[in-house]
C-alpha cells in the first residue's frame, strides 16, 4: 500500500468509506456511527441491523506492520482462551481479525458498557492486581516477534531528538530543555542501574484507568494498540498517583492482589519515576510527531505555545527531583 495515498485516504474517512468497509466483511450497517475517543485509530461504533452494534478501529497507516497488529491481537485471544476479561477483535469465518478495505486497514470490535475503576478504591486495586498478574503469567511465556520494546532510548533519547531537531521547542527555552533533558536521561539510566537484571515481557503498554472498563465486579481490559515488550512495573505505575503516602497505600493494594498470582520483583519500584518520566517525553514527542494531522490542534490546541513548553520543563524538573528520592516501600508480610 502506498503510504502517502494511505495518509490522504485515512484523513479524509467519512461515513460513506466506513459503512463500505464495514459492509464488505458481510454486515449489513443500519447507517448509525459514532464516533468514540481516540486520536491515534479512528474508533467508531457502528449500528447494524438486527444485531447488536459493532467497535471499528481504523488504523493509522504506517503505523504498524500488518504482522505487529496480528500478534498483538493474538496476544488478547490467547488472554480470552485463559479466562482473562480482555476486549479481543471479532475473528471472521475465515480466521482474520484484521480486514481491509481499499487503502484502509481495520478491525472489529464487540461493543462492552462499564465504568472506570475506582483507583481510590483498595478492592478494585487489588482486582487490578490479580487481572494484571494473570496477564503476565501468559505474556511472559513469549516475547513478541514484530513489536519494538519501551526503553529509555526510543521513548527518552529519541523524543528529545525528534522535537530539537524539528524545530518545537522554543529558541528561548531550547537551552533550558537540553541540559534538563540530558540530566533526565542521566537519573533514568541510574534508576534502570539500580532496578537490576528485571524481565522483559509482553506488555499491554498503555494501562491507564481509561483504558479498563469495570463491569459486574470485574475490569475488562481494553485497547492493546501499544501493545510492546517492557517492564512489569509499566503496566502497574498509571494506577498510582498523588503524594508518596497515598501512592504507597495504594500500591500495597495493588501488590496484595498482584502477588496472589505472580511474584513480583521489588527492584521494580526503582522504575516507577523513570517511567513516569519516559512516558511525559515520549507523550510530548508523540504531539509532534502527529502535528501534521488535522485532529490534532483540534483535539490538544495548547500543545506547542510557550506556556506549554514552559509547563512542561517544570514537571521534568519535578521528575528529576523524585527520581533522586527512594523508591516507595512494598512490605509484603
Amino acid at each position: 500500500m502506498n503510504d502517502e495515498k494511505a495518509n490522504v485516504s485515512y484523513q479524509n474517512l467519512g461515513p460513506n468509506e466506513i459503512l463500505d468497509a464495514i459492509e464488505s466483511t458481510g454486515l449489513s450497517c443500519d447507517g448509525r456511527i459514532f464516533a468514540l475517543n481516540s486520536y491515534e485509530n479512528r474508533v467508531y461504533q457502528i449500528g447494524l441491523d438486527e444485531s447488536e452494534p459493532v467497535i471499528a478501529k481504523f488504523y493509522r497507516p504506517a503505523r504498524w506492520s500488518d504482522e505487529a497488529i496480528r500478534e498483538e491481537q493474538q496476544f488478547t485471544l490467547q488472554l480470552l482462551e485463559h479466562e482473562i476479561p480482555v476486549i479481543a477483535p471479532l475473528v471472521d469465518e475465515h480466521g482474520e481479525t484484521l480486514h481491509r478495505y481499499e487503502n484502509f486497514r481495520f478491525s472489529l470490535y464487540p461493543r462492552r458498557g462499564g465504568r472506570p475503576p475506582e483507583l481510590d478504591n483498595p478492592e478494585h486495586l487489588k482486582q487490578l492486581g490479580r487481572y494484571m498478574a494473570r496477564i503476565h503469567n501468559v505474556s511472559a511465556a513469549e516475547p513478541y516477534q514484530h513489536r519494538p520494546t519501551l526503553d529509555p532510548e526510543s521513548f527518552g533519547a529519541d523524543s528529545n531528538a525528534y522535537l530539537l531537531e524539528n524545530g518545537f521547542i522554543p529558541i528561548e527555552l531550547e537551552t533550558a530543555y537540553q541540559t534538563l533533558t540530558e540530566d533526565i536521561m542521566k537519573r533514568i539510566y541510574q534508576c534502570y542501574e539500580r532496578s537490576g537484571d528485571h524481565s522483559v515481557i509482553r506488555l499491554h503498554g498503555d494501562c491507564h484507568h481509561g483504558n479498563i472498563l469495570w463491569r459486574d465486579g470485574s475490569p475488562f481490559i481494553l485497547d492493546f494498540d501499544d501493545a510492546r515488550m517492557g517492564p512489569v512495573m509499566q503496566d502497574l505505575w498509571m494506577f498510582l498517583s498523588g503524594d508518596r503516602d497515598y501512592m504507597t497505600e495504594r500500591l500495597a493494594d495493588l501488590l496484595e492482589g498482584y502477588s496472589e498470582f505472580r511474584e513480583f520483583d521489588v527492584r521494580e519500584l526503582y522504575l516507577i519515576e523513570a517511567l513516569r518520566s519516559l512516558r511525559l517525553m515520549h507523550h510530548s514527542a508523540w504531539l509532534a510527531r502527529r502535528w501534521d494531522d488535522p485532529a490534532f490542534p483540534m483535539a490538544f490546541p495548547y500543545f506547542n505555545t510557550q506556556q506549554y513548553w514552559e509547563d512542561h520543563i517544570l514537571s521534568l524538573r519535578e521528575q528529576a527531583a523524585l527520581m533522586d528520592e527512594p523508591p516507595l516501600e512494598w512490605n509484603r508480610f
